[in-house]
């Protein structure tokens, strides 16, 4: 774990500095304000520290710029589910509490998907959303069925650590 005067010196120096640099990528006080916060919460979390202080604000911009893509990737889910509500009739709409539900779980498995590598991600996609056979699937991904076969084992393994941890 860093240690906590480390991180608060570091947040001294740079948090104000790291607060602009989020604001001119995204463009609003309030998503710099949090993952500035965020970013510091994640180095506590994982304990890594920049080795020299001319290094901290590389450091905090590489851990920033996950942070962005999430945030993006996450608001880009969110849209497309909501434009998916807004096709449905209104009396079949899920209440609000369902709603935040659908949108972690739709989270979690988009970031599980991401952590996939891009064939068992293709394969995994290709048998799930097209309902194509291993065949099939061999035959536009270019492989073996074996293959394909493996894929599928490493995207059900991570299904499974998604839902069982």
């Amino acid at each position: 774990m860093a240690d906590a005067l480390d991180i608060g010196l570091l947040y001294s120096r740079h948090h104000g500095w790291l607060k602009g640099w989020l604001l001119g990528r995204l463009g609003n006080h309030g998503d710099a304000a949090d993952l500035a916060q965020d970013t510091y919460l994640r180095l506590l979390h994982s304990g890594r520290l920049p080795a020299r202080d001319e290094q901290s604000r590389a450091f905090l911009v590489q851990v920033a710029k996950g942070l962005v893509i999430d945030l993006r990737r996450r608001r880009a889910l969110e849209q497309s589910y909501l434009e998916a509500l807004a096709a449905l009739p209104p009396d079949s709409a899920p209440s609000p509490e369902t709603r935040a539900l659908i949108l972690e779980a739709l989270t979690e498995v988009d970031a599980m998907l991401d952590r996939l590598p891009a064939k068992a991600r293709e394969a995994f996609l290709l048998s799930q959303l097209d309902g194509l056979g291993y065949k099939e699937i061999a035959a536009r991904l270019a492989v073996s069925v074996s293959s394909v076969q493996k894929y599928m084992v490493t995207a059900l393994s991570a299904c499974y650590q998604a839902v069982y941890g």
